[in-house]
């Protein structure tokens, strides 16, 4: 969906995104949050300064936060903001309780995969909820990708 989007929409725009969380996690389910941010922080967005890749998500006291994600500082701004400060996310309560559920219950971990602009201009993050991969989880996942990329080359060098 958000590919169709990136094309007709101007205001969609991918600012960060985690390409190791696919890699490390297994990513069973995804939910787009809202986030707090300061005005300096939305200025330094728009000039797609951010780093989510060492962050994660975290449900504390009843909230749900994003920890550990960089955002870089405004040169211009006159009130500046925390590099690395926690900001909180936004979404329901019922599905706060379905997250808190999935971390404290199955052993789930919650993965920032995207900081984007939505088609609205507004700051969103796809937060997936994963399951940590074991090495030989990961040696597979790359064996399939190795033969499913071979498999074109011999489609396209034969068809």
């Amino acid at each position: 969906m958000a590919k169709d989007k990136t094309k007709t929409d101007p205001n969609y725009r991918v600012i960060a995104e985690n390409r190791r969380a696919r890699y490390d996690y297994a990513i069973e389910d995804d939910l787009e949050c809202g986030i707090v941010l300061q005005g300096s922080e939305v200025k330094s967005l728009r000039e797609n300064s951010a780093n989510i890749a060492e962050s994660y998500a975290a449900v504390e006291e009843g909230e749900l936060w994003l920890v550990n994600s960089y955002i870089a500082p405004y040169e211009k701004a006159m009130f500046k903001h925390e590099e690395r400060r926690r900001r909180k996310l936004l979404v329901s309560r019922k599905e706060l309780a379905r997250l808190w559920n999935d971390t404290q219950r199955k052993g789930m971990t919650l993965v920032p995969l995207v900081l984007y602009f939505n088609h609205k201009g507004t700051a969103k993050v796809k937060i997936g909820v994963a399951k940590g991969k074991k090495n030989h989880d990961k040696r597979e996942t790359e064996a399939k990708r190795d033969w499913n990329r071979q498999k074109n080359r011999l489609l396209r060098q034969h068809g």
